[in-house]
């Protein structure tokens, strides 16, 4: 295994743990990327111009990445159509702002501030996870 596959992720995580903690820190706001950009598109007053830098980051961020390490992306998107991909991020969405926020919010920003909601989310989705592991792979055979 080449050595920045095996660090990336563990660096990867680090810098959003450190992300998320200064923007509390230093601005008082909740790294929650759904709430972030909720806020966006409802607009929040006083709050458009610190969101559209955050979301701007996160875009910017991705192409920076494709562009300095172009494999680290799947060719044509993973496969799926833009149609599919649109509804796909609109259900995600829905179901993030649905949950009071996403599956790494609530991992990620809830948990560090010992919210029992986040202990409580991050919970049923591990065991979802789980459950969906253990039932795709030993009870419908999916292949590994």
């Amino acid at each position: 295994m080449h050595e920045s596959f095996a660090t990336g992720p563990l660096v990867g995580g680090a810098l959003i743990g450190l992300s998320a903690s200064l923007l509390l820190l230093f601005n008082g706001r909740v790294a929650g990327v759904s709430d972030v950009l909720g806020g966006l598109l409802f607009r929040r007053p006083g709050e458009t111009a610190w969101r559209a830098a955050f979301m701007a980051g996160l875009l910017l961020g991705g192409l920076a990445l494709a562009a300095a390490h172009p494999g680290a992306f799947p060719a044509g998107g993973g496969g799926g159509s833009l149609g599919l991909v649109v509804v796909a991020g609109l259900l995600v969405g829905y179901g993030a702002r649905l949950g009071k926020g996403c599956t790494s919010g609530h991992g990620v920003c809830g948990l560090s501030r010992l919210s029992v909601r986040s202990l409580c989310a991050t919970m049923t989705f591990m065991v979802t996870a789980a459950i969906t592991v253990y039932v795709s792979l030993h009870a419908i055979g999916a292949a590994r």
